[in-house]
């Protein structure tokens, strides 16, 4: 039997697991979302074309994807605190390689390196989160670990954009990537305490014990079908909002933005997503997940489509807007992942979640980035608007294998 003070202490130590893990959750998202800010700004210096600039940014969601599944089998071997540690040192270590590139082939193995530590992250801090959370407000909790991402959305480009204003984008890379490695020791030395005060499996691991062989081998998925169309789902997404960002700094700065602004404009951008977590989750709550899904994927295709004939002002006031519906989506989905897998495979199936999706991340920059280059930057934003409304026809096929939940 359980008593009163086990259950005070599971509680505490289920807050304190997503406060970390939401803390690693902001530095990664700002880490990987600062080179959207540093990709017009390395053009610039450097003399990259489109295609260059989406190479870059490719070769850094290849390693995102690329290690996503290594991190989840290591959780399983090693403590899952060491991994994301080490994971957020590495990419720290990165940007400050990426402060002394000179040209293409130095950016492209810093990147290499920032993305290959922070594949750590998602499937880590998702099954720590919903490890710890496994007796109940496990959506809640997700959807607050995914908030805190765009958190570091917000804050790491914003500063980046002023940093590189005052001292150059050199220093203000090295100094990130130093914020990196100090972020990585800290992750490491608060996971290691909570670990210290519990000494079930759990605690090494970030997943709970399963005795059911029909789930306790392989990769742990329940329903093969749902979650395959969830992950399509996903695909069109990430790919949708990689190489909408990946461009937008480019579409700017065609209206006339200065690139001293584009830095804001992004930070537009994650505002409205960090504010779409909130408000998806609610229409999801009040709504249910498909009907969400449609209408955030909807608006997404509407407000792209808007944007490339929208003066720069207008295109400015639209930017929040659409970083709500945006991001809106992803939420909803990354939430839903843990109904098609079993318990004791959370990081595993968290993993090849996020390796699909990211993998589609890294195709798409190179695409668009080669249609922009070969038809225009217009034609290439045509396509993502496109590529975001087709999500809406998996919606029907999906529906009957997701719980909506109860609404009164």
């Amino acid at each position: 039997m359980i008593t009163v003070t086990e259950l005070k202490h599971s509680d505490r130590k289920a807050r304190r697991t997503l406060g970390v893990c939401g803390g690693a959750h902001m530095l990664h998202d700002g880490f990987t979302d600062v080179i959207y800010i540093l990709l017009p700004i390395w053009s610039q210096a450097l003399g990259l074309s489109l295609v260059q600039v989406g190479i870059l940014k490719s070769i850094a969601s290849a390693a995102l994807a690329g290690f996503q599944l290594p991190a989840g089998f290591l959780s399983e071997k090693f403590n899952a605190g060491i991994v994301l540690a080490l994971g957020t040192v590495l990419a720290g270590i990165g940007y400050v390689i990426s402060g002394f590139a000179g040209g293409f082939v130095g950016l492209a193995i810093a990147l290499a390196i920032v993305g290959m530590g922070a594949a750590v992250q998602h499937p880590l801090s998702s099954a720590l989160v919903a490890g710890a959370y496994r007796a109940g407000r496990r959506r809640a909790a997700l959807g607050i670990y995914n908030f805190s991402g765009d958190i570091g959305k917000i804050v790491f480009p914003t500063s980046v954009a002023f940093g590189v204003g005052l001292v150059g984008w050199q220093i203000s890379s090295i100094a990130l990537g130093v914020i990196g490695v100090v972020g990585g020791l800290l992750v490491w030395l608060a996971l290691n305490r909570l670990a210290s005060s519990d000494t079930s499996g759990e605690a090494k691991t970030g997943v709970v014990e399963d005795n059911d062989n029909e789930t306790s081998v392989g990769w742990g998925v329940t329903d093969a079908a749902g979650f395959s169309m969830l992950a399509v789902a996903g695909l069109l997404d990430t790919g949708t909002r990689y190489a909408f960002l990946s461009f937008l700094p480019f579409l700017l700065q065609e209206k006339g933005a200065a690139i001293e602004s584009v830095g804001f404009a992004l930070s537009l951008v994650f505002a409205g997503g960090a504010a779409g977590k909130f408000a998806c989750g609610m229409l999801a709550e009040r709504f249910g997940i498909i009907r969400t899904v449609v209408f955030t994927e909807l608006m997404t295709a509407c407000g792209i489509a808007a944007l490339i004939f929208l003066p720069l002002l207008p295109s400015l006031i639209m930017l929040p807007v659409i970083g709500v519906v945006l991001n809106g989506t992803s939420s909803v989905l990354y939430g839903t992942v843990s109904e098609f897998v079993s318990e004791n495979r959370h990081a595993r199936a968290f993993g090849l979640f996020y390796t699909v999706l990211l993998a589609s991340g890294a195709v798409a920059p190179i695409l668009f980035g080669a249609v922009g280059d070969a038809m225009g930057l217009e034609t290439s934003f045509v396509i993502i608007a496109v590529l975001a409304g087709c999500i809406i026809l998996i919606c029907p096929f999906l529906s009957p294998r997701i719980a909506e939940p109860s609404r009164g």
